[in-house]
C-alpha cells in the first residue's frame, strides 16, 4: 500500500514556505507523506501547463498534502481511496500519480477519471519516462482514444486526454 493512515506512526515535522502559481504558500507535511521537504519538480511542471478558466471545477487525486489542489484553489480537498469517495464529473481531473504504489494504482487513476470526467473534460498527468510515462500514455489512449505530449522537461511528461463530447 502507497499510504496507510497510521496516526501513530513517529512524526517527522516539515514547514514549507513556497510560491506556487505567483502565490506565497504555506504547508505542513508529516512523515508517509511523498516529497515532504518541499514541492516535487514534476508537480511544478505539471501546475505549469494547466491553464484553467474561472469557474471551471477540478479533482487533484493522489493529492497527498494538497500543493496542486490548494495552488489552483479550485478544488475542496478530501480523503479518497483513488475514486472511491469521488461524487459528480469535473471539467479536468489532474494528477502527479502514486509511482510507488504500481502500475495497476497509476492504471486505475487512469480509467477511473473517464467517468469522474465532463464531455470535453481532459485528465493531465505528470509522470517521468523511466517511471511509465510510455505505458501511462498507451493506458491514456485505450481509456480516452487520444493522449497528446503537453510538454517534456528533464525525463518528466506532461500527458493530457482529451473526452471527447
Amino acid at each position: 500500500m502507497y499510504f496507510d493512515v497510521n496516526p501513530d506512526a513517529a512524526h517527522d515535522i516539515h514547514d514549507l514556505a513556497v510560491v506556487l502559481l505567483g502565490q506565497k504558500m504555506y504547508f505542513y507535511t508529516d512523515a508517509g507523506v511523498f516529497s515532504k521537504k518541499m514541492i516535487d519538480y514534476g508537480s511544478q511542471v505539471l501546475l505549469s501547463t494547466l491553464d484553467f478558466q474561472e469557474g471551471e471545477s477540478v479533482l487533484d487525486v493522489g493529492c497527498g498534502y494538497g500543493p496542486i489542489g490548494l495552488s489552483l484553489a479550485k478544488a475542496q480537498i478530501f480523503s479518497s481511496d483513488v475514486y472511491e469517495a469521488v461524487e459528480g464529473v469535473f471539467d479536468h481531473v489532474i494528477s502527479n500519480p502514486p509511482i510507488r504504489a504500481g502500475k495497476k494504482v497509476v492504471h486505475q487513476v487512469i480509467t477511473g477519471s473517464f467517468e469522474h470526467l465532463k464531455p470535453g473534460g481532459d485528465l493531465t498527468i505528470v509522470i517521468q519516462k523511466k517511471q511509465g510515462a510510455p505505458s501511462a500514455k498507451v493506458k491514456m489512449e485505450e481509456t480516452f482514444g487520444n493522449c497528446e505530449i503537453v510538454k517534456k522537461d528533464k525525463g518528466y511528461y506532461i500527458l493530457r486526454s482529451e473526452k471527447e463530447s
